[in-house]
């Protein structure tokens, strides 16, 4: 606390002093017990090099997407036509057999050939294999409740022929130059029309606006006045939009002529995004949120190591060798996000009373279920790309943290189809997803640099 009023003096005293110093988000985070100082150096000296590795393999760097998908909201016609904004999608010969001829599967090969053999013997084994009308519907609505009840986002269709694999590592997140409407249209009906906000409160630097500072109070006391879960899915949405602006930021197009394309650091584009006096008070508190949303992620990691431990599971690609070498590598990332010593509490949410807590938690999944339908907007599809793949990555991120019981629950052989489920395109997601959180928290490491050198 002492270090916090220190550095609020000292912006107080000197405005070049906040342009080196407003990105340098310390302290503790709200709703949590931990600090920013804590994720920075477990995050850039411990997690960050471990995952990027990882992230190279083939198993993580091909993501199948519907990238042609129509806007369901609005009428899209401002699709990018810069070179940049085009995804280039994969060959077949270029995607490893194996994740080809088993994407759609939840399971390895392996796996489900056991699980298959294993079904076969119950049934021909059984003295009555005839259901009830009543049975039998409750099996379906069983099974529909496994695929869409803890759903937090839109899952592509893999299976239709306008899905398609992108190597990740040849299309990455970067600003390719375009400007479209569709930009601040696809935040503003993500912020006022999903985050359970009544238009009569205006939040601050809301496009086409003049902010007083009035709108500022009036927007911060109605999110104090919301339970803790709906103030966390604020943040939450704040922390994705904080790291997505950082990711373009550091990969800016800084030149472009007939005979050179150059990507790096743009300090400007940094300062107006998140400086304390740019942004009015702004930047530094969505700083604050990309840390917030990195614990809930790492959180996930942390409670999915059970899933990934079991001896059926296997990063399938079909190079066997590769395919355990990055297993035993993904397992020593998932026990390094356990060892965190300040995790975030999920067991504060939906703790209350359990049919209001069930509602709430309902009324937040579809909300964020909303959101991911919003990024089949995207004018720019290497955005889009990116943004289907971030929010399906965090919507796979909670699904695991309210699903404890089912992890827990995990059958020790394979013999029993397990009730909690991954499939390849959520693992693919959730770890790619932290991948981008993980990046930005590294990366502003790079940009105190920066603007260090400037002041």
């Amino acid at each position: 606390m002492k270090l916090v009023v220190l550095l609020l003096l000292l912006l107080q005293v000197s405005g070049s002093a906040d342009s080196r110093c407003f990105c340098k988000v310390t302290g503790d985070l709200d709703d949590c017990a931990c600090d920013v100082e804590t994720i920075d150096g477990f995050n850039n000296e411990q997690l960050f090099p471990k995952l990027q590795t990882l992230l190279e393999s083939d198993y993580f760097r091909f993501y199948k997407a519907n990238l042609n998908k129509p806007c369901p909201f609005w009428t899209d016609s401002s699709h990018c036509g810069l070179r940049d904004c085009v995804v280039q999608p994969c060959s077949p010969n270029e995607v490893p057999e194996g994740i080809r001829s088993s994407s759609h599967n939840k399971y390895s090969a392996e796996s489900n050939e056991q699980l298959s053999e294993c079904e076969k013997t119950q049934h021909l084994g059984a003295v009555d294999v005839s259901l009830s009308d009543e049975t039998r519907e409750a099996l379906l609505q069983w099974n529909k409740h496994d695929d869409e009840a803890e759903r937090f986002c839109v899952v592509d269709d893999e299976e239709s022929p306008d899905s398609q694999y992108v190597d990740l590592l040849l299309n990455p997140e970067r600003f390719t130059g375009y400007r479209g409407p569709e930009d601040w249209r696809i935040w503003t009906s993500i912020y006022e029309e999903n985050c359970f906000k009544p238009y009569t409160v205006k939040r601050p630097l809301m496009p086409g606006s003049f902010s007083s500072g009035g709108e500022e109070r009036t927007f911060y006391s109605w999110l104090e006045g919301q339970c803790v879960e709906k103030r966390a899915f604020y943040r939450l949405i704040s922390g994705l939009h904080a790291s997505i602006n950082i990711h373009l930021s550091a990969r800016y197009l800084l030149e472009d002529s007939w005979f050179q394309k150059k990507w790096g650091h743009n300090v400007s584009e940094f300062r107006k995004r998140f400086d304390s006096e740019l942004t009015a008070g702004e930047g530094p508190k969505r700083l604050r949120n990309l840390y917030f949303l990195y614990l809930i992620e790492l959180r996930a990691l942390a409670k999915a190591l059970p899933f990934f431990q079991q001896p059926s599971f296997r990063l399938y690609t079909g190079r066997p060798e590769e395919d355990q070498k990055h297993k035993e590598l993904l397992l020593q990332i998932l026990q390094l996000a356990r060892s965190f010593p300040l995790h975030f509490d999920e067991t504060s949410l939906f703790a209350g009373d359990e049919k209001e807590a069930a509602k709430l938690k309902d009324d937040i999944r579809l909300a964020f279920l909303n959101i991911s339908r919003i990024m089949d907007c995207v004018g720019c599809f290497k955005c889009r790309l990116w943004g289907k793949l971030q929010t399906q990555g965090l919507g796979t991120a909670l699904k695991i943290l309210f699903s404890e019981r089912q992890i827990e629950a995990l059958p020790t052989s394979s013999g029993r189809r397990p009730s909690f489920q991954l499939s390849r395109q959520e693992i693919v997601s959730l770890l790619n997803a932290f991948g981008r959180i993980s990046t930005s928290v590294r990366e502003l490491k790079n940009f105190r640099s920066l603007l260090a050198e400037e002041g």
